[in-house]
């Protein structure tokens, strides 16, 4: 493959050793990630630590949303590498790592002492969290925010069906970002596929697609990890919009369960510890009917993959509840009145 830009052509860099991509990423973690994540190096800040009988490549954190911030383990790897005899087995000793409460406490216990050491690294801990308390951020994030980042070099034609195979895991859990480097003589250009924002859209099909296959994945898939007080937000708004109009109906796919009537009006996506709902309206409307909920704006992109203006709101409780119920009534009231 080769880049053009600006009339200039740059060719693709492949890395022959697994270090050398790996110092490249550490190199641009700012620009790769965003301003507002943190990128620990396991390696050379956690040392031989083992997660399930594996060293990972670095810790992730995403701060760009205080209030629902994420935590990745983060694994690079080669194209060049064989997918089943080596990428495969490395991404399942982390699912072992996250079913593993011990390892997780020692994990937090380790990642505290190096935030600690690193006057650095604490600052900018504290510029990001405020006024939370890093090791509570810490010990809630590896509880609630299981995720694991493939940084590879190029794609790999294996994981579109390890993800359907292993849905429960692979599908839920993995997300891969593919990084490549272009260079000429003076200069070098790095693509990321997809854009770390839109991360976790990566592997979704184009709605209209997915609308067409039959259903292949249930409530109960969606629900499978969730704590007690989501599955009880989740039963409260099927009732709700059971109540509000029954030709509505709850519809699994693979990614969200839709609310769908004449047209898809809300999309969730259940989480272990939150639902992010995602409304089809504009986000100016959304935060004036929002008060006591996180909203999150939505990049241009995953607006359009959603096929319309749309923002996602966050719910953890079944506090304030009633505000969630009025923009759900909102949402399909706007569909009527097309």
């Amino acid at each position: 493959m080769i880049l053009i830009q600006d009339g200039k052509r740059y060719d693709e860099k492949k890395f022959g050793l697994e270090s050398d991509f790996e110092a490249e990423i550490l190199a641009s973690k700012d620009v790769i990630f965003g301003k507002d994540t943190i990128y620990i190096d396991a390696k050379k800040k956690i040392g031989t630590l083992a997660l399930g009988n594996a060293i990972p490549d670095g810790f992730l954190f995403n701060l760009s949303d205080p209030d629902n911030p994420e935590f990745y383990i983060v694994e690079v790897e080669l194209q060049k590498h064989d997918f089943y005899n080596h990428i495969f087995p490395q991404i399942t000793k982390f699912f072992a790592f996250f079913k593993n409460s011990k390892r997780q406490k020692e994990l937090v216990e380790k990642l505290f002492a190096t935030i600690n050491a690193d006057s650095a690294l604490k600052r900018r801990f504290k510029a990001c969290l405020g006024d939370k308390e890093i090791f509570k951020v810490l010990n809630d994030l590896l509880d609630s925010s299981q995720n694991i980042l493939l940084v590879i070099d190029g794609a790999k034609p294996e994981l579109p069906e390890i993800t359907d195979t292993y849905s429960d895991t692979w599908g839920k859990m993995v997300r891969v970002l593919e990084v490549r480097k272009f260079t000429r003589k003076d200069g070098a250009v790095i693509t990321c596929d997809p854009a770390f924002e839109n991360l976790e859209f990566s592997y979704e099909e184009p709605i209209a697609e997915t609308e067409k296959k039959a259903v292949q994945y249930s409530e109960e898939f969606h629900l499978e990890d969730a704590v007690d007080p989501v599955k009880e937000i989740y039963q409260h708004l099927k009732a709700f919009v059971r109540e509000e109009d029954d030709a509505y109906k709850f519809n699994p796919q693979k990614y969200y369960i839709s609310i769908k009537g004449p047209k898809n009006v809300v999309f969730l996506k259940i989480r272990r510890k939150k639902i992010r709902m995602i409304v089809m309206l504009p986000e100016t409307d959304i935060r004036k009917a929002i008060q006591h909920h996180p909203v999150k704006s939505l990049s241009q992109p995953v607006q359009d993959f959603y096929n319309g203006p749309c923002a996602a709101v966050d719910i953890d409780k079944m506090g304030n509840i009633e505000e969630i119920e009025a923009l759900v009534r909102s949402a399909m009231e706007s569909v009527e009145k097309e």
